[in-house]
Protein backbone atom coordinates (compact mmCIF):
# COMPACT_ATOMS: atom_id res chain seq x y z
CA UNK A 1 0.00 0.00 0.00
CA UNK A 2 1.27 3.28 -0.82
CA UNK A 3 0.94 6.27 1.12
CA UNK A 4 -1.17 7.73 -0.81
CA UNK A 5 -4.21 5.07 -0.38
CA UNK A 6 -5.93 5.49 2.56
CA UNK A 7 -4.97 3.01 5.65
CA UNK A 8 -8.12 0.97 6.45
CA UNK A 9 -7.42 -1.55 8.89
CA UNK A 10 -11.43 -3.32 8.52
CA UNK A 11 -10.66 -3.49 4.86
CA UNK A 12 -7.28 -5.18 5.35
CA UNK A 13 -9.22 -7.84 7.92
CA UNK A 14 -11.89 -8.30 5.83
CA UNK A 15 -9.72 -9.28 2.81
CA UNK A 16 -7.63 -11.33 5.18
CA UNK A 17 -10.77 -13.28 5.69
CA UNK A 18 -11.55 -13.65 2.70
CA UNK A 19 -8.34 -14.83 1.49
CA UNK A 20 -8.22 -17.71 4.45
CA UNK A 21 -11.48 -18.76 3.14
CA UNK A 22 -9.96 -18.95 -0.75
CA UNK A 23 -7.27 -20.77 1.24
CA UNK A 24 -9.63 -23.25 3.54
CA UNK A 25 -11.36 -24.46 0.04
CA UNK A 26 -8.38 -25.62 -1.52
CA UNK A 27 -7.13 -27.27 1.65
CA UNK A 28 -7.44 -31.42 0.91
CA UNK A 29 -10.52 -33.13 2.42
CA UNK A 30 -8.42 -35.61 4.18
CA UNK A 31 -8.38 -35.53 8.47
CA UNK A 32 -5.70 -32.76 9.00
CA UNK A 33 -7.38 -30.90 6.12
CA UNK A 34 -10.58 -31.11 7.68
CA UNK A 35 -9.35 -29.96 10.79
CA UNK A 36 -7.49 -27.39 10.16
CA UNK A 37 -10.07 -26.27 7.82
CA UNK A 38 -12.57 -25.53 10.77
CA UNK A 39 -9.89 -23.99 12.88
CA UNK A 40 -8.62 -21.84 10.42
CA UNK A 41 -12.21 -20.40 9.52
CA UNK A 42 -12.54 -19.86 13.07
CA UNK A 43 -9.91 -17.41 13.84
CA UNK A 44 -9.27 -16.50 10.36
CA UNK A 45 -12.11 -14.16 10.16
CA UNK A 46 -12.49 -13.60 14.03
CA UNK A 47 -10.24 -10.90 13.66
CA UNK A 48 -12.64 -8.84 11.54
CA UNK A 49 -15.53 -9.18 13.59
CA UNK A 50 -13.86 -8.90 16.53
CA UNK A 51 -12.39 -5.62 15.17
CA UNK A 52 -16.09 -4.98 14.61
CA UNK A 53 -16.85 -4.68 17.91
CA UNK A 54 -14.12 -2.72 19.25
CA UNK A 55 -14.80 -0.24 17.24
CA UNK A 56 -18.39 0.08 18.98
CA UNK A 57 -16.91 -0.47 22.48
CA UNK A 58 -18.28 1.22 25.00
CA UNK A 59 -14.97 1.94 26.92
CA UNK A 60 -11.50 2.25 26.55
CA UNK A 61 -11.41 -1.28 28.79
CA UNK A 62 -13.90 -3.00 26.42
CA UNK A 63 -11.73 -1.69 23.29
CA UNK A 64 -8.90 -2.91 24.93
CA UNK A 65 -10.40 -6.31 25.53
CA UNK A 66 -11.82 -6.86 21.97
CA UNK A 67 -8.29 -6.03 20.25
CA UNK A 68 -6.68 -7.99 22.47
CA UNK A 69 -9.39 -10.68 21.59
CA UNK A 70 -8.50 -10.27 17.75
CA UNK A 71 -4.97 -10.57 18.72
CA UNK A 72 -5.32 -13.82 19.94
CA UNK A 73 -7.01 -14.99 16.89
CA UNK A 74 -4.40 -13.61 14.91
CA UNK A 75 -1.83 -15.48 16.46
CA UNK A 76 -3.72 -18.82 16.53
CA UNK A 77 -4.48 -18.32 12.88
CA UNK A 78 -0.89 -17.66 12.39
CA UNK A 79 0.08 -20.83 13.90
CA UNK A 80 -2.00 -23.17 11.60
CA UNK A 81 -0.84 -21.47 8.63
CA UNK A 82 2.39 -22.16 9.98
CA UNK A 83 1.53 -26.03 9.87
CA UNK A 84 0.31 -25.79 6.29
CA UNK A 85 3.33 -24.32 5.00
CA UNK A 86 5.08 -27.36 6.57
CA UNK A 87 2.76 -29.84 4.77
CA UNK A 88 4.19 -28.44 1.41
CA UNK A 89 0.93 -28.74 -0.12
CA UNK A 90 1.61 -27.31 -3.13
CA UNK A 91 -1.51 -25.87 -4.27
CA UNK A 92 -2.28 -23.63 -1.22
CA UNK A 93 1.39 -23.30 -1.11
CA UNK A 94 1.24 -19.58 -2.76
CA UNK A 95 -2.01 -18.77 -0.92
CA UNK A 96 -0.41 -19.93 2.27
CA UNK A 97 2.68 -17.15 1.81
CA UNK A 98 0.81 -14.27 1.39
CA UNK A 99 -1.41 -15.58 4.41
CA UNK A 100 1.28 -16.10 6.80
CA UNK A 101 2.89 -12.15 5.74
CA UNK A 102 -0.35 -10.62 5.86
CA UNK A 103 -1.39 -12.15 9.41
CA UNK A 104 2.06 -10.84 10.68
CA UNK A 105 1.98 -7.13 9.63
CA UNK A 106 -1.74 -7.73 10.94
CA UNK A 107 -0.79 -8.92 14.34
CA UNK A 108 1.95 -6.26 14.37
CA UNK A 109 -0.76 -3.63 13.90
CA UNK A 110 -2.87 -5.30 16.67
CA UNK A 111 0.35 -5.27 19.05
CA UNK A 112 0.80 -1.43 18.48
CA UNK A 113 -2.63 -0.61 18.48
CA UNK A 114 -3.26 -2.34 21.99
CA UNK A 115 -0.25 -0.63 23.65
CA UNK A 116 -1.04 2.84 22.03
CA UNK A 117 -4.73 2.29 23.57
CA UNK A 118 -3.54 0.87 27.17
CA UNK A 119 -1.16 3.96 27.20
CA UNK A 120 -3.76 6.37 26.17
CA UNK A 121 -5.92 5.06 28.85
CA UNK A 122 -3.10 5.25 31.36
CA UNK A 123 -2.73 8.39 30.34
CA UNK A 124 -6.42 9.68 30.58
CA UNK A 125 -6.73 8.03 34.06
CA UNK A 126 -3.67 9.90 35.28
CA UNK A 127 -4.97 13.21 33.87
CA UNK A 128 -8.26 12.52 35.56
CA UNK A 129 -6.72 11.71 39.00
CA UNK A 130 -4.49 14.67 38.63
CA UNK A 131 -7.30 17.35 38.56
Amino acid sequence: MNSSQKFDLEERLVLFAVKITDLVESLPKTVWGKYLSGQLIRSGLSPALNYGEARSAESSNDFIHKMKIALKELRETFISLQIIKRKHFQKVDEITKECIIECNELISIFVKSIQTAERNKFKNHSDFKNR
